[in-house]
Formats: structure tokens, C-alpha cells, sequence
């Protein structure tokens, strides 16, 4: 295997755009159409976690007599657990392997998911939540590992771009798919839908999944090695610059999408039949910008890919502002399209920021996910539980803050563009002074 500074090397140059993703072959995985269906639908568990169940809610605080801010609660608290234990994924992956975690994960959220169909009160059903957001991140995180420890330079592109590109229907069905459940079984029908939807996750990862993380290449799983691998990974020059570059990526979005009910109904004045206006820009993006990344895979450097996904992004929020500012008194609803181009630019962006940072610890691969799922989640939860409502009064407000967050991204793209560049000159310097060194004769005497 490759020293931790070799790998942080390459990762510097395709980061910087001077040699693109290491060639490496592609190893022969069977059933590869299988395993890609498989690690999206593993991504999916999240988001069809939350917003299938919103149909469900008026039902849901009738039988239990609970408040509107009671059934949020059944949301924040899924959201605490998943964040929390996103952190602890990775390092059990990294030491007990990856196939058995997500097994188990995904049979003890299909033991949750039947408990909170089974419930008999809120306390039962937030108990039961909490379990399946301690459950569900091991999907997503432990996923992200899997697809860099079986596929190496444009081939680890193109999987991670075919993932994010199907994850990316999740957000805009699960509503759809909760409403029909709803119509067949109740808000039980949901509950046990996702039930079968998890078991049909732990059979599809013991038919096609390998196991990629082998015993010999497991970190031992004691407390002070899990505190040094976090300390290693916070206290990386990379890590900030690459975990807040992603973040603020979709974040900018994700402020749209926690705002959508005042965005539709209060902002534009639309019907409930109208959220397509706001879900198929974003979607749409998405989707296309997983496919372009999927298509520019070992043909342009991450340095080019990247800077294209943030010019997209930044057109598109620059054409949302100006498209808001001028008709502010009444926004149509065609002032969102621009939001396609954020779509893009994210789902362009996204497989490639990811592989770089997890690229950066060649050993904690399962750790260096966890730590990137954890910001990401902690700051989308401030983005809907304090900066949607702030600045949901106002379109103008809403176009601002997401530019605002973009520019943060990008600002924070260039920082590790730099660092990338540095780590670079230093490691070709070292290399001539040692190639100097072997070819400088030796003086007899």
C-alpha cells in the first residue's frame, strides 16, 4: 500500500490540477451494475428517513393528540442520532470492517423502523427515531469508503458521480412514495415500508458487496487511537478547506429546500401542487451534474472540474439575485430556474471534493468520511433551525444568504487549491534534492 505521503501527494497534484486522478486499473467486481444500485440506495436511507414521513404528520398528531411542534421533534431528534453517531461509523468500519457494519446498521434500522410502526406514543416513536438516525449513517458513510477502497482514480469518479446522481431522485420521491404509502397502509404503512426497504438492503449487501477493507488493513479500535485518528484528521492542513468547500456547496441549496413551504406558498403565492417549481431545478441540476462528473472522470484535472462546478454555481446564484432584486414586489415562479445551475455545479463538484478528502488518509478512510458527514450535518441542521427562518420572510433575503454561503465555498476551494500546490512544489523538491544526491559522484579519499 501506498505511504500516507505519497497518497497525500497525489491527492495534492490531481487537487491541483497537474497530472489528474493517479491511473490505477479497475479491479473486476461482479455484479458492478448491482453494487452501484446498492451503495445509492444505501445513500438513500437518509433522506427517505425524513421526507417520506412528512404526508403521514396530520395522521400521525391525531392518533397521538401531539402539536405540530411536537411531530418536528420526530425530525430533530433523527437528525441529533445520525449526527452524532456519523462520527463513530467510519472508525468501526475502519477497525471491524465495512460490510459487516452496514449489515448490522441496516438490520438495526429495520428493527427501528418496526418498533416506530408498532408505537403507541410519542415517547415510543421519538425513542425509535433516535435509533434509526444512529443507524442510518452507516449507508452513506461507510458507502463513501467502499467506493474509494475498490476503485482507484477516474473509475472512483465515475462510481461516486453514478451514486450521487441516483441518490439525488431520492429527495424529490420519498414525499411522493409517503403519500401513496399513506393511501395503502396509514402512517404505519411507512414505517413498515422502510422496514423492507432496510432488510432488502441487508440482503442486497450480503449478495453484492465485498468486503473491501481486509483484516489487515483494520485500525485497532481503542479509544485514544479513535481520538488520535480524529485529532489527525481536524489538525489536516486539507481537511477544513475540503469539509467546508462541500458543505457550503449544497448547504447553499439545502437553504432553498428547508425553506420551500415559504418559498411556494408564502414568497410565490403557489398552490401545494406547485413544489415542482422548486424540486426539479435543484433535482434536475443535481442529476446532470452527476453525469457530467461522471463523464469528465480521467479526462480533466479535479482543479478543472471543480472550478467549473463553481462557476456554474456562482452564475446561477449571481442570475437567481439579479432575477429576485428586479421583480421583488412579485416574484414569478420561473425566478428559481437558476437554481438548475446551482444543481449542476453541486452534483459536478461533489464525487470529486469527496474522493480528495478522503484521498488524504490513505488508512482512515471510514474515519475521514464520518468526520465529513458530521460538519456537513451539523450545519444544514443551523441552516433549517436558524438561518431558513431568519431569512425566509423575503426571496431577496433567501438569494442572499445562499450566494453568501456559496462564496464561503469557493473561498474555501481556493485555500485548499493552494495548499494542494505547496504540498506539491515540496514534494518535487524533496524528490530532485534525493535524485541529486543518488547521481552526485562520489570523491575518492
Amino acid at each position: 500500500m501506498p505511504s500516507p505521503g505519497r497518497m497525500i501527494y497525489r491527492s495534492a497534484r490531481f487537487a491541483a490540477g497537474s497530472g489528474g486522478y493517479d491511473s490505477g486499473m479497475e479491479p473486476h467486481i461482479r455484479h458492478r451494475g448491482a453494487l452501484v444500485a446498492l451503495l445509492a440506495a444505501l445513500s438513500m436511507i437518509g433522506p427517505f428517513s425524513i421526507d417520506t414521513m412528512f404526508p403521514g404528520f396530520p395522521a400521525m398528531a391525531r392518533d397521538f393528540g401531539a402539536s405540530p411542534l411536537a411531530m418536528q421533534q420526530t425530525v430533530s431528534v433523527y437528525l441529533l442520532a445520525y449526527a452524532l453517531m456519523s462520527v463513530v461509523h467510519g472508525p468501526l468500519s475502519d477497525a471491524l470492517g465495512r460490510r459487516l457494519l452496514i449489515v448490522v446498521g441496516m438490520a438495526g434500522y429495520a428493527l427501528a423502523s418496526a418498533g416506530a410502526a408498532l408505537a403507541q406514543g410519542m415517547d415510543a416513536l421519538l425513542a425509535w427515531r433516535a435509533l434509526q438516525g444512529v443507524c442510518a449513517g452507516a449507508g452513506i458513510v461507510v458507502g463513501r469508503a467502499v467506493i474509494r477502497d475498490l476503485f482507484d482514480g477516474a473509475a472512483a469518479q465515475r462510481l461516486m458521480s453514478q451514486v450521487t446522481m441516483i441518490f439525488g431522485i431520492a429527495p424529490a420521491i420519498a414525499p411522493v412514495v409517503g403519500a401513496q404509502l399513506l393511501l395503502i397502509g396509514g402512517w404505519h404503512g411507512i414505517f413498515w415500508a422502510l422496514t423492507a426497504f432496510a432488510l432488502l438492503l441487508v440482503a442486497g449487501t450480503l449478495a453484492w458487496l465485498p468486503e473491501s477493507h481486509p483484516p489487515e488493513r483494520r485500525q485497532p479500535l481503542q479509544i485514544a487511537g479513535l481520538v488520535r485518528s480524529w485529532g489527525c484528521i481536524l489538525g489536516d492542513r486539507g481537511f477544513w478547506p475540503l469539509a467546508i468547500s462541500g458543505t457550503c456547496n449544497f448547504s447553499a441549496l439545502f437553504l432553498f429546500i428547508a425553506s420551500a413551504p415559504a418559498v411556494v406558498l408564502d414568497r410565490l403565492h403557489l398552490s401545494a401542487q406547485s413544489f415542482p417549481w422548486l424540486f426539479v431545478p435543484v433535482i434536475g441540476g443535481i442529476m446532470s451534474g452527476a453525469w457530467l462528473s461522471s463523464r469528465l472522470a480521467g479526462k480533466r484535472s479535479a482543479a478543472v472540474t471543480v472550478n467549473l462546478a463553481y462557476a456554474l454555481m456562482l452564475f446561477g446564484n449571481a442570475m437567481n439575485l439579479l432575477l429576485v432584486w428586479v421583480s421583488a414586489a412579485a416574484p414569478p415562479a420561473w425566478t428559481l430556474l437558476p437554481l438548475y445551475f446551482c444543481g449542476i455545479g453541486v452534483g459536478l463538484a461533489s464525487p470529486t471534493l469527496t474522493l480528495l478528502l478522503i484521498d488524504r488518509f490513505p488508512a482512515l478512510r471510514g474515519s475521514a468520511s464520518s468526520m465529513q458527514a458530521f460538519v456537513s450535518l451539523l450545519f444544514n441542521a443551523l441552516v433549517a433551525g436558524a438561518i431558513s427562518p431568519w431569512l425566509s420572510g423575503h426571496l431577496l433575503h433567501l438569494a442572499l444568504g445562499a450566494a453568501a454561503i456559496e462564496l464561503c465555498g469557493w473561498l474555501a476551494w481556493c485555500v485548499y487549491a493552494r495548499i494542494a500546490r505547496g504540498e506539491v512544489a515540496r514534494h518535487e523538491a524533496a524528490s530532485a534534492a534525493e535524485a541529486a544526491a543518488v547521481a552526485r559522484p562520489i570523491e575518492p579519499g
